[in-house]
């Protein structure tokens, strides 16, 4: 016998809305600023759906703007619901674009809401002998819940889809799906502003329908209620009860144009939803999606040959521009062995040069790079790549450095959708090109399974690095032209290009450590720790895990009896912005704090950092990220210095590791002063601030006496202090609260203090109110060298999140700025000590510092040099200031 057909029914709206809110902490945004959390959130739901449970056929029914019979029956239906938020709202086109493009069809009529006419169509299929699917979390619809009738519920915070047949409609409800609706009349429903009877909730209309039947009965025998409150209720509510459940039975009789048949599933239009899905930016949804590409033409060739790699070595300087990528045997730049080299000159069309397989005819890595050294350092044939800084690194490490570098695709999507976190070759051809790149782990396996490169066959390795070669070339036709679109292009190739073969070279400069420096500190950190331990032992009055939050929450809040600040799902929080808070009244938690403090030190530096010295150069090789931070800063990982606190002395005292090699040589620090503030003023053009750079005077200390109204030479420590507190909060975007906690002032306080500094600088205050008017008008916001931040938020309905919104928008110019600035200056101070032959190296970058490690003989040059050029770097109408610092160690130079 053949299986029933299958029939899903999607409650479209309930859906998007369900969506929507599950993004609502951290809402979705592309890089054109359009929230997509309930499009995708919603589209993400189809295709598992469709990918999990394969319906045979599958409608989405939506609701309709306009009144239905139950707002005639009942006006005040619904009543209490509030208005579509405005960022829901202008994403509903969009899942019907999706929906469109996924060839689904849709029901909807006025005057009915989803619920009937979901109803309706599922009697019709149930007529039919289907099997019936409900996709819908609303409870109404478990009335019509029958053996051939089933609910899918798609589950929320964090709980899983549940399937509601027959039994678990009984389990859950306590009666038959068709008693819910009686249930449902009794007890009413919120959400729907539908009243049921007032005293009656959940638990007593279950009891009371399992006792009596339905709702009639129970009014009519309500005398044998003993509940004296619930008996009168009833009884002065039956019209009231009656209503309610007239409000929540569904309508399956209804005329309604529509044969289910209809419905079948269809192939999606895979072109038009890979077209939307590119420009809403569902990268990791392109996967999901089943492509099938025509079959493409395609030239991929091993060059195996000295005669065949001496034609692609001509062809590569007749071309004057090509892709270039390496398979090597680690994603560590420092540590990689090369395995082979692809090139693109043209698209679909690339070469793969193997020179370390271990099976297979590989060409002699010499030979190779003999033949590509002149090409790889002639600067007029220009180098295109994904990631150039990890093939550069290599290439320099095997005496090959590469000139001429013109496009990184990484950098382009980067400067693109600065947002994004995720800029892969993979994603980058879904996303662009609609292909679906051969991944890495289907030729090495992944876990402890994983092979190395040059055990992968050669003609499977020539297919995968050639496709990645030609997507590269393709994928930099495409991103040029949207970097020239948004005036990107100057951005891009006056800046980040230069500044990937700096970072290369950072990298490969490294930093030397001190060792037995930091094994001493282990020791002593560890006693420190011992030492705490006792302490908060002895006020908890017990022993206890301190890094169990089950244990700590137990200690602190029943034993002690703190107050509870906030909680999670499973009990209360114990994590630092709590512990501060109850730090203020009593002393644990400052030493749990100081506990917490002290073993991340111990753990992520102290104890980690010796073990990331590279074997070969005795030497840290921290990798400089430049395409992760939304306003452009560089970050750094393995190890991410620009996380090594320098609040305590410990902190600070890490720093004294990172030390210069021997006796001949110096660190030197190169430290920009104030320089977000020096861009405010140049940004806000206030005269005050302006004259008071260019006079070189102590802004904080002048704020202090501007505005409090007493001589500069009578500011105290503590004046000056909270003036300096207000200029950085100023330009943070800080508000009287946030201003009132920091200074530990009142509400009203901190707002005078605030409206007093921007009488005294009226250009700041025109320069906030004028940065967040131009943000909501465009979305978004720029540094002076271009630099787009996009900012939706500003849009939206919640308070919180548009404050937040506006204090980026205020401080993302100036940061943003700050960042290009010391990006300048690395580039051009790397080209002048190429320029003069000097072995000063750079070795860090830290927000607005430089570090570098100079030879004594160099020093005082190198160090006037720098200077010189980080204060020129950008012309501002203040003047720029860098601090220099020498010492054996950060630390001293610091």
């Amino acid at each position: 016998m053949a299986e029933p057909k299958r029939l899903f029914l999607i409650d479209g709206s309930a859906l998007a809305y369900r969506s929507y809110f599950a993004f609502i902490r951290n809402p979705l945004i592309n890089s054109k600023g359009e929230n997509t959390s309930a499009v995708f959130g919603f589209t993400n739901a189809l295709l598992k759906i469709i990918r999990e449970y394969k319906p045979d056929y599958l409608s989405v029914v939506f609701d309709t703007a306009t009144p239905t019979f139950r707002h005639q029956l009942f006006p005040a239906y619904k009543s209490t619901r509030a208005k579509m938020p405005r960022e829901m709202s202008d994403q509903l086109p969009r899942i019907r674009q999706v929906v469109a493009a996924m060839n689904l069809s849709v029901v909807e009529q006025e005057g009915f809401e989803a619920d009937d006419l979901m109803g309706a169509l599922a009697r019709r299929a149930e007529e039919k002998g289907w099997d019936v699917i409900l996709v819908t979390g609303d409870k109404d619809l478990l009335q019509l819940v029958s053996q051939k009738i089933k609910v899918l519920n798609p589950g929320r915070g964090g709980e899983g889809a549940q399937i509601l047949d027959q039994i678990k409609v009984q389990e859950k409800f306590g009666v038959s799906p068709n008693k819910v609706v009686e249930v449902l009349g009794l007890m009413g429903d919120t959400s729907d502003n539908i009243p049921g009877v007032p005293g009656i909730g959940q638990k007593t209309a279950i009891d009371l329908i399992q006792r009596f039947g339905d709702i009639e009965t129970a009014i009519a025998r309500a005398r044998e209620i003993t509940n004296k409150r619930v008996r009168e209720s009833l009884l002065k509510n039956a019209a009231q009860a009656r209503k309610s459940k007239e409000l929540v039975t569904i309508k399956v009789h209804m005329g309604l144009a529509v044969d289910v048949e209809s419905f079948l599933l269809r192939e999606f239009d895979i072109q038009r939803l890979l077209t939307l899905f590119r420009e809403l930016e569902f990268t990791s949804l392109m996967g999901e999606i089943s492509l099938k590409e025509s079959a493409e033409e395609v030239t991929y060739a091993v060059v195996s040959t000295k005669k065949d790699f001496s034609q692609l070595l001509g062809r590569l300087q007749e071309a004057g521009s090509f892709v270039l990528d390496l398979e090597t045997t680690s994603p560590d730049p420092m540590r990689a062995e090369i395995v082979g080299f692809s090139f693109a000159t043209m698209v679909r069309q690339a070469f793969y040069v193997p020179v370390a397989h271990q099976e297979g005819s590989n060409l002699s890595l010499e030979l190779v790079l003999d033949g590509l050294r002149p090409i790889l350092a002639d600067e007029r044939i220009k180098k295109c790549g994904q990631n150039l800084k990890y093939d550069m690194t290599i290439l320099v490490r095997h005496s090959c450095p590469m000139q001429g570098i013109e496009f990184d695709t990484m950098v382009a999507s980067y400067l693109l959708n600065p947002s994004s976190r995720r800029h892969n070759l993979n994603l980058l051809s879904l996303e662009h090109l609609g292909k679906r790149k051969i991944g890495l782990e289907e030729l090495i396996g992944k876990g402890k399974d994983q092979k190395s490169f040059a055990q992968v066959p050669i003609d499977l390795a020539c297919k995968y690095s050639c496709e990645d070669a030609d997507f590269t070339l393709r994928l930099r036709n495409i991103l040029r032209g949207k970097l020239e679109e948004l005036s990107l292009s100057d951005l891009f190739a006056q800046v980040e290009m230069p500044l990937v073969e700096v970072l290369a070279q950072m990298e490969m400069n490294g930093v030397c450590l001190d060792i037995d420096f930091l094994r001493g500190m282990s020791e002593e950190l560890e006693g420190e720790l011992n030492g705490l331990m006792v302490q908060i032992y002895e006020m908890a009055g017990e022993e206890f895990n301190i890094n169990s939050p089950k244990q700590l929450s137990a200690i602190l809040f029943d034993k002690l009896e703190l107050p509870v600040i906030r909680r999670t799902k499973t009990g209360y929080s114990t994590d630092e912005a709590v512990l501060e808070e109850l730090a203020r009244d009593h002393s644990l938690p400052r030493k749990l704090l100081d506990f917490r403090q002290l073993m991340k030190l111990k753990s992520t530096y102290v104890d980690a950092l010796p073990r990331m010295v590279n074997p070969e150069t005795e030497r840290i090789h921290t990798s400089f990220n430049q395409t992760v931070t939304a306003t452009g800063r560089l970050s750094s990982s393995q190890p991410n210095l620009q996380n090594i606190p320098v609040r305590t002395e410990f902190s600070k005292k890490i720093r004294q590791a990172f030390i210069a090699p021997d006796e001949d040589h110096k660190i030197f620090s190169a430290d920009y002063s104030q320089i977000e503030l020096r861009i405010m003023a140049h940004l806000s053009q206030d005269p005050t601030l302006i004259d008071s750079f260019r006079r070189d005077e102590d802004v904080h200390a002048r704020t202090a006496a501007l505005v409090f109204g007493i001589p500069e030479k009578e500011v105290t420590a503590e004046l000056r202090r909270r003036a300096k507190v207000v200029n950085f909060g100023i330009m943070y975007g800080m508000s009287a609260y946030g201003l009132a906690r920091q200074l530990e002032i009142t509400h009203q306080e901190a707002g005078q203090f605030i409206e007093d500094y921007f009488q005294l600088y009226p250009g700041v205050k025109e320069y906030v109110d004028g940065t967040i008017r131009l943000a909501q008008e465009r979305g978004y916001v720029t540094t002076m060298l271009n630099r787009r931040r996009y900012l939706p938020e500003l849009n939206s309905e919640q308070s919180s999140v548009v404050a937040f919104a506006k204090r980026t928008a205020i401080n993302t110019p100036i940061q943003g700025t700050a960042a290009d600035l010391i990006k300048v200056a690395m580039i051009e101070v790397y080209r002048e000590l190429k320029r003069r032959g000097l072995k000063t190296k750079m070795i860090i970058q830290v927000h607005d510092e430089l570090i570098f490690e100079a030879p004594l003989t160099e020093l005082d040059q190198a160090a006037q040099m720098v200077q010189a050029k980080m204060e020129n770097a950008m012309e501002l109408k203040v003047p720029i200031k860098v601090d220099i610092g020498v010492g054996k160690s950060w630390y001293e130079a610091h």
